[in-house]
């Protein structure tokens, strides 16, 4: 890495400029753990974006001059922008990919935190209301096995440790971390804590309305099966089937068919494994990050 940051050096005045056109990635990387400044990292992004360009592009280049003497004139000639336009496509892709993937990383992390948040705030509430004090009961969240929660907790301990005051170490572990919820609770505690209020009360009052908040969105989430549902029976039991029968009784009687039979039941079997993959992913994406 340290010899990749050296080469893209050359790349900060052009990745200085692009910053401006996402100006949320600072937040991006902070939240992800990417110890990478937004110019560095746009620069690593051009970077990996000319060389799998010039792979690419080189590579299809001299392919085709290879295979130059079997191909026609016309195309001879057109390899090299169909070569080129491959290549920006591809890096492209590579190019979008790297500056997405620090936003990919926190959706996943909030995924993580959400999963666990519930049950790591119970056992907060416990500790609290056993008369154990709010550092004591913070480091018991901490050693407990609750996911990211536990090491953001850790963190917390940490700068407490360090001498960063409880509220101050609280709010810097509300805004490293993209969760709304979990963004939210904290916010509470703190905002409870400023104004010397009982944290036991406040604390009651979070988990009872987190826990309708997850009974919600799981009704919500019952509620958009029954579509969901609807249409994959249509798209991957009833038009293929039709569809098959259709095909079979239209070469039977006719003799004559657009495709051939085979060609057209392979992709027939080709789109439902396509389907079902993108639609097993859909559900998978709108399942509630509470009841994971």
């Amino acid at each position: 890495m340290e010899v990749v940051k050296k080469i893209t050096r050359r790349f900060y005045g052009i990745s200085s400029y692009l910053t401006r056109f996402f100006p949320s990635l600072f937040l991006e990387l902070k939240q992800a753990r990417l110890d990478f400044r937004p110019r560095e990292y746009i620069a690593i992004a051009l970077f990996c974006f000319i060389f799998y360009f010039s792979i690419i592009f080189f590579l299809l280049f001299f392919l085709g001059l290879i295979v130059y003497k079997t191909l026609p004139a016309m195309l001879s000639t057109s390899y090299f922008y169909i070569s080129l336009a491959i290549a920006l496509v591809f890096s492209g892709f590579v190019f979008y990919y790297l500056i997405t993937y620090p936003k990919l990383l926190t959706l996943r992390k909030i995924k993580s935190l959400e999963k666990d948040l519930l049950f790591a705030l119970r056992h907060l509430l416990v500790q609290i209301r056993s008369g154990v004090p709010l550092f004591n009961s913070l480091v018991s969240v901490s050693t407990a096995d609750y996911g990211l929660i536990s090491d953001e907790f850790k963190i917390a301990v940490k700068e407490i440790h360090g001498g960063v005051p409880e509220v101050e170490a609280l709010d810097n572990m509300a805004f490293r971390n993209p969760s709304l919820h979990f963004r939210r609770v904290i916010w509470q505690i703190v905002n409870a804590m400023r104004a010397g209020s009982d944290i036991g009360e406040t604390l009651k009052e979070i988990v009872n309305n987190l826990a309708n908040e997850q009974r919600i969105e799981i009704r919500r989430y019952g509620a958009q099966l029954n579509p969901m549902a609807l249409i994959y029976m249509m798209s991957a039991v009833i038009i293929p089937s039709l569809g098959i029968t259709f095909l079979i009784v239209l070469s039977s009687f006719i003799g004559f068919t657009i495709l051939p039979l085979d060609f057209a039941l392979y992709g027939i079997l080709a789109f439902l494994v396509f389907f079902q993959f993108m639609f097993m992913g859909l559900v998978k994406t709108r399942r509630p990050p509470l009841v994971i």
